[in-house]
């Protein structure tokens, strides 16, 4: 029970979706799977990815107190006593995430691993979640970095194909947490936060979203036309992307919370089968 109640610190889920990003620019830069190389990636990128949940449950805990959705979490709930702890587990993780890259990896790993838990983190949580409607813009870069993290487990040299998917990510993280932003909107308003919705409305975030998704699908598109990727990303892009594109069109016309939450529920799915099959045709590949 006392290790228990650290757990929710460190997002595992979030941590996980991190994680198959990563190993996601590991299968697009190589064909080839290297269990051991492909462990230490894993187990350094949740080292790094719990390091920053934990950072930014230590630096929100005020309000995350004032919202229903996250009051009952370790800080604010009380479970945790010495939120100090929390400092010093948040960087223990993170040296030791550096140092499996360091040793097992290389320094191109570590960089870009260091550099999405400082920007989720510091650049995210501490500067902008509270200052500007972009925090999830430029917060978002966390997950680009996961990728090209796990590109560079297989290449540390400038390589495109994980660039590219990183691109992906990149329109991607808008169009997921905007659509969750406009579910909990009152709740964000109540903390000060200033998630879209909150500044500008769920009407215009809802077109906002759309236009971001339709960036999303044209970038999703470029690692098929440059020849990155075969026939079963393509039309996973396709078909994911004209679904997701139809319920952001759907969003726009009815902007209530029942149509963000759906939305925000697709952009999962939309994102895991199109990483999938980046596996999928990248494992293919290196058969034939």
């Amino acid at each position: 029970m006392g290790v228990a109640k650290y757990l929710p610190l460190f997002k595992l889920r979030i941590c996980s979706l991190i994680t198959f990003s990563a190993i996601v620019g590991l299968f697009a830069t190589s064909s080839s799977f290297a269990f051991g190389r492909t462990a230490f990636l894993v187990a350094a990128t949740m080292l790094a990815a719990a390091s920053a949940s934990a950072f930014n449950h230590y630096f929100d805990s005020d309000i995350d107190a004032v919202m229903a959705r996250t009051r009952k979490r370790p800080i604010p709930s009380g479970q945790i006593a010495g939120s100090k702890l929390v400092l010093a587990v948040a960087a223990g993780l993170f040296a030791l995430s550096l140092a499996v890259s360091l040793v097992a990896l290389n320094y191109m790993v570590a960089l870009h691993l260091g550099l999405g838990a400082f920007v989720y983190a510091v650049i995210y949580t501490v500067w902008l979640k509270r200052r500007s409607w972009m925090n999830i813009i430029i917060g978002g870069l966390a997950g680009s970095f996961a990728v090209l993290a796990g590109g560079a487990s297989a290449s540390p040299e400038f390589c495109a194909p994980p660039v590219l998917l990183a691109i992906v990510m990149f329109f991607w993280t808008p169009s997921h947490f905007w659509s969750f932003a406009i579910y909990h909107k009152e709740e964000y308003a109540k903390a000060g936060v200033p998630m879209l919705p909150v500044v500008i409305g769920d009407r215009r975030t809802a077109v906002y979203t759309l236009i971001n998704t339709i960036l999303l699908v044209a970038s999703s598109m470029v690692p098929w036309l440059m020849g990155f990727n075969g026939p079963i990303y393509l039309v996973a892009a396709v078909l994911m992307g004209a679904y997701f594109i139809y319920w952001n069109v759907r969003l726009v016309r009815n902007p209530i919370r029942e149509v963000a939450w759906k939305n925000f529920k697709i952009s999962m799915m939309y994102l895991g089968v199109l990483f999938t099959s980046v596996i999928i045709d990248m494992s293919l590949k290196g058969m034939f």
